[in-house]
């Protein structure tokens, strides 16, 4: 079985470029899948059938899993088999037809748009902090894009004169983003007036730099994120990613095609993105309780 992961964990990285982490979780599942059925002396993987699968789920609820770790495995099992069966080693998928252990999903935070425009309203333009955290929400916001994506951005990565950015999301895959007026013109201001005078500016090709001149990180734009949400008045928890949902949420609740958002957004599958529909499903059942007469 050992080698019947290798080859797998090979193909996620090579041939499907999922991202680093996805890869050495699906890896980890299945050693623990393969230590269970070691311990059951079943080591060809060819006399693993779904009863040895439900052992193993039912196993891993015995001893407290959660249900979103159930429903990785389960996930990482349906994906290792199919892989197997496709290569010819199965002649059958044991996990064909087999449903993940429920997990209800949590519908991720967002702000209204007065929110947004609160939060993107308080940064001060004056001083270059203020500029660069400026050019920063807008492009943010304008875009979408993962907290580290933005972070990651040199400056060749944005063309102001075209209104698009090219980033690098997950699995290595590059997408091209276009970039709205707003966050063009604070962009372009950042990088005529505001990054230069950053003190050894020259020497790094980060877009957004700290103070120091070196490239901002995950846990600097965090604490950014956290004073401008309470100068605005935000009590709700905001995080990074709050942004990106909003994003994809004001997109679809203005009309948005579903699959222009997801390749905005960078999903490599249409269903991830599917969930926003159901937070603007939410937010429309509330306005219509909160004005029709016969709600």
């Amino acid at each position: 079985m050992d080698k019947h992961i290798m080859e797998f964990v090979n193909y996620l990285a090579v041939e499907r470029s999922l991202a680093r982490n996805t890869v050495i979780s699906y890896a980890l599942d299945l050693k623990q899948f393969k230590n269970f059925c070691a311990n059951r002396r079943v080591s060809d993987i060819k006399t693993v059938d779904r009863t040895v699968i439900m052992n193993y789920i039912a196993h891993l609820q015995k001893i407290g899993r959660s249900p979103a770790t159930l429903s990785r495995q389960m996930a990482a099992l349906k994906m290792f088999f199919r892989f197997l069966t496709d290569e010819g080693l199965l002649a059958k998928e044991p996990t064909e037809n087999m449903e993940s252990p429920g997990v209800k999903k949590k519908l991720p935070a967002v702000l209204d748009q007065d929110e947004i425009v609160g939060l993107l309203e308080q940064p001060r333009t004056g001083n270059t902090p203020g500029l660069r955290d400026k050019a920063m929400l807008e492009l943010m916001y304008a875009t979408g894009m993962r907290v580290s994506e933005l972070l990651s951005l040199d400056i060749g990565h944005v063309d102001c004169a075209h209104g698009y950015v090219r980033c690098m999301g997950k699995g290595a895959r590059e997408r091209i983003v276009p970039i709205g007026a707003v966050a063009v013109r604070y962009t372009g201001e950042y990088l005529q007036r505001g990054r230069a005078k950053i003190k050894n500016s020259r020497a790094d090709k980060a877009l957004f730099l700290n103070m120091r001149g070196k490239r901002l990180t995950r846990q600097g734009f965090w604490k950014i994120l956290k004073k401008y949400a309470r100068q605005a008045g935000i009590t709700k928890e905001i995080t990074p990613h709050t942004l990106r949902h909003s994003f994809a949420t004001h997109l679809l609740e203005n009309g948005a095609d579903l699959r222009s958002v997801q390749e905005m957004l960078g999903h490599a599958d249409i269903s991830t993105t599917q969930i926003y529909t159901h937070l603007t499903g939410t937010r429309l059942r509330e306005e219509f309780k909160k004005f029709h007469p016969r709600a």
